[in-house]
C-alpha cells in the first residue's frame, strides 16, 4: 500500500466489526484494482469506507435541481454550526452525493477516544443536529422529511441528560427509568415506569425545552452566518463533495485555495486533528462506551 493513515481509518470506523472492517479493506483493494494501480491509496479507503457505512453512491439517481438545492443547504446548515461551535468535533466531510437511503452527509471527526460527555459539548452537538432543518426554514422557506434523522438524534440527546445524565437544573441528579436495552415479550406489561405521571410531564417539558432551546440557538448562530452558509452551500452545489479543510477555507476566506475536482468525491487528506466520526446509526452506539450518535443529515430518498 502507499502511504495511508491507519490511525485516520481506525478513528473513522468506531463500532465496526472485524468483518465491516475487512469489507472496508477489500473494497479499497477492489478499487485500487480497478484502476490499474499497484498500491491502495488513501482515496480508496475513505471511498470504501463510506460505501461500507453508507452504501454505494447513487449518482444515478434523478435528483431536481430543487432537491440538489434542499441538501445543500441542510449540509451547509451543519457545517457551518460545527466551525462556528467551540465544543465539537473537528468536521471531516460534507457531501451531497447520495449513498443508501440518504442524499447527504456531514462527517465529523473527534480528536480522540472519548468514554464520557461534558454537557457543553452535548449542547453544542445538540445545535449542530438543528443546523439542516433550520438551514432549509432560513433559506429556502421550507421543511423537509429530511430532518428526520437529526430529530431522533436530537431527541436521544436530550432524554439521556435528562434522565440518566443528571443534566437537567429542574430535574436534577436523579435517574428516571430502567433504560435496559432489550425488552423482551411481555415483560413491560403491568410494570411501572418508576415515576408518576407529573414527573412524566416535566420530563417531556424539559426534553422540549433542551430541543427547542438548542433550535433557537442554531438559528441565531446561521442568522449572523447567512452569507457563510450561502457560499458553503454552493460550493457543495458545485463540487458535490468537500473536506473540513475546504469548507473551512470557505468560511475564513470567502473561497477555497484548493478546490476539489468538479463531481468527483474528495477525499481529504488526513491531518493530526482528525479522529473518530459519531454518525453510526443511534441504535448501534447508544450506550456503548459514551459514543454518542452523529449526523447523517439530508433528506432521506427512497
Amino acid at each position: 500500500m502507499e502511504t495511508v493513515s491507519w490511525a485516520t481509518l481506525a478513528r473513522s470506523t468506531p463500532g465496526f466489526s472485524g468483518a465491516e472492517l475487512a469489507n472496508v479493506i477489500n473494497e479499497a483493494a477492489l478499487m485500487a484494482a480497478r484502476r490499474d494501480a499497484e498500491a491502495i491509496t488513501q482515496a480508496d479507503l475513505e471511498e470504501a469506507r463510506d460505501k461500507v457505512r453508507f452504501g454505494r453512491e447513487r449518482r444515478s439517481l434523478a435528483m431536481s435541481d430543487e432537491q440538489k438545492k434542499l441538501t445543500a443547504y441542510h449540509e451547509a446548515g451543519h457545517a457551518m454550526l460545527n466551525l462556528a461551535l467551540e465544543h465539537t468535533d473537528p468536521l471531516h466531510k460534507v457531501s451531497i452525493i447520495p449513498r443508501g437511503p440518504a442524499l447527504g452527509v456531514t462527517m465529523m471527526l473527534p480528536i480522540e477516544d472519548r468514554y464520557g460527555y461534558g454537557k457543553k459539548k452535548v449542547l453544542d452537538d445538540l445545535c449542530v443536529a438543528m443546523g439542516g432543518r433550520v438551514a432549509e426554514e432560513m433559506f429556502l422557506g421550507d421543511i423537509s422529511s429530511g430532518a428526520s434523522g437529526d430529530i431522533k438524534m436530537a431527541t436521544w440527546y436530550a432524554k439521556k441528560m435528562v434522565c440518566e445524565w443528571g443534566m437537567s437544573g429542574r430535574m436534577g441528579m436523579i435517574e428516571y427509568g430502567d433504560h435496559e436495552d432489550y425488552v423482551f415479550l411481555g415483560r413491560d406489561i403491568g410494570r411501572s415506569r418508576g415515576y408518576s405521571e407529573k414527573t412524566a410531564r416535566e420530563i417531556d417539558e424539559e426534553v422540549h425545552q433542551i430541543v427547542n432551546g438548542a433550535h433557537e440557538r442554531a438559528k441565531k448562530i446561521l442568522e449572523e452566518n447567512r452569507a457563510k452558509v450561502e457560499l458553503i452551500a454552493s460550493a457543495l452545489l458545485e463540487y458535490e463533495t468537500l473536506d473540513g479543510a475546504q469548507v473551512e477555507e470557505i468560511v475564513k476566506h470567502g473561497r477555497m485555495m484548493n478546490p476539489p475536482p468538479k463531481g468527483l468525491s474528495a477525499p481529504s487528506t488526513p491531518t493530526p486533528s482528525e479522529s473518530l466520526p459519531v454518525n453510526r446509526p443511534i441504535e448501534k452506539v447508544k450506550d456503548k462506551g459514551g459514543i454518542l450518535p452523529g449526523l447523517e443529515g439530508a433528506p432521506a430518498g427512497a
